[in-house]
Parts: structure tokens; C-alpha cells; sequence
């Protein structure tokens, strides 16, 4: 599986975005993630692009735009420009397996609060959120909610089929959001706004990669 990571800087409105070049300095106007250009920086090592995301931009005249520093706890509230990791992927992906996302739940102790994602390769994982972040972390293309209680993690979840076939549907319309729109960590659906197995398959199957 081909795919790297661009560092794409968005407004707070959304209406105007900025592309990392590849000389690591120089940024050029673009659409949103976009498909990649030759010019364009191409982050293949994830921890490199988890160093450059979620940072607050500066303008300046001469040389356009800078990174700064992190922002703050507060500095999402402000108007700014953010950076954000956008994945291009440049071969055919898998869809994840039910199966296995079952398997994965049916390992967890309760009382632990556990975020359920899929990973870039489209597997799925579990994080123990207590030991490691969940914002910034570039492994978590499509999340879950976080859950403890035995009635979402364990033997007993796994037991309740309806609710594992409605998880599924919902994991799948993440990925299919996530392969459309090249964000990361991307929220699954609500309940009332889940779609169908099979229309998410189909779109699933007629995604195209660069």
C-alpha cells in the first residue's frame, strides 16, 4: 500500500488553504486536500508529519507563511490558520473486517476507556487512553467513541450481534469518509445517520486513489 502524508494549512473559515512545498519552507495556494503535485512536500514518515500537524500559522509578508509552536489549550478558540495532515493514498485499499473488529472488542477488559479506530492500513486497533493520545495521533484514521463499560467492550459487547452489525455499518461509513475526504481521525457516523452495509461497500469499492 502506497500513500504519504501532505501538510496542508486551512483558515478558519475554510475558505482559503496553503500546501507545504517540498523544500519544507515555501507554501503555495491550493484547494483542500487536494491530489498531490510534484512540488508538493511528501510525508511518508508518519511521526514527521504528527511533528508539523495541528501547529498555528503566521503570516508574513516576505516570507509568507511560518510555523509557529503548538498552539495552547486555548489557541482553538481564536481565529487563525491551522495546519492538518491530509493522507493520499496512490494504491487500491482494503475494506476493513468485521471479523476482525470483533475480535479486537471481544479482547477488551472493561473499566479501561478504550477508543476503537481503524489505523491507515485499515485495520482495526484499540487505544488505551489513559497511555496515549488520541489528538494529533496520525495512526487513528477513523475513531470510535471511547468506551469502558462491559455492555461496549468484551465478551459481553461482542455477544450483542446487533449492536457489532450497527458498529461495523458505522466504521464503514468513517472509512468511507476518510478515503473521500483524506482526514484523519475521523468521527464514525451517529446512529440515526448510518446508512446501509452495502451502500458503504459500493462507495467503498468505487473510491479511486491517486
Amino acid at each position: 500500500m502506497k500513500l504519504a502524508f501532505s501538510m496542508d494549512a486551512l483558515d478558519a473559515a475554510g475558505s482559503r488553504a496553503w500546501r507545504l512545498q517540498a523544500d519544507k519552507q515555501h507554501w503555495r495556494s491550493c484547494i483542500y486536500a487536494e491530489p498531490m503535485q510534484n512540488q508538493d512536500a511528501r510525508l511518508e514518515d508518519r511521526m514527521a508529519a504528527e511533528t508539523l500537524h495541528g501547529r498555528r500559522m503566521k503570516r508574513n509578508k516576505e516570507a509568507g507563511l511560518i510555523i509557529r509552536e503548538k498552539p495552547g489549550a486555548f489557541d482553538f478558540l481564536m481565529r487563525g490558520i491551522f495546519t492538518h495532515a491530509v493522507l493520499h493514498r496512490f494504491s487500491a485499499t482494503p475494506i476493513p473486517d468485521k471479523e476482525q473488529m470483533i475480535d479486537t472488542i471481544g479482547k477488551l477488559e472493561a473499566a479501561t476507556p478504550w477508543l476503537l479506530y481503524i489505523d491507515i492500513a485499515g485495520h482495526f486497533k484499540a487505544l488505551d487512553t489513559t497511555c496515549e493520545p488520541i489528538i494529533g495521533n496520525l495512526r487513528i484514521a477513523v475513531r470510535g467513541e471511547i468506551a469502558s463499560a462491559e455492555a461496549y467492550v468484551g465478551k459481553l459487547a461482542v455477544a450483542n450481534e446487533a449492536m457489532m452489525d450497527l458498529q461495523y455499518r458505522q466504521f464503514l461509513g468513517g472509512w468511507l469518509g476518510h478515503l473521500r475526504s483524506g482526514n484523519m481521525a475521523v468521527f464514525i457516523p451517529d446512529t440515526e445517520k448510518t446508512d446501509t452495509q452495502e451502500n458503504y461497500l459500493t462507495g467503498i469499492n468505487d473510491w479511486q486513489h491517486e
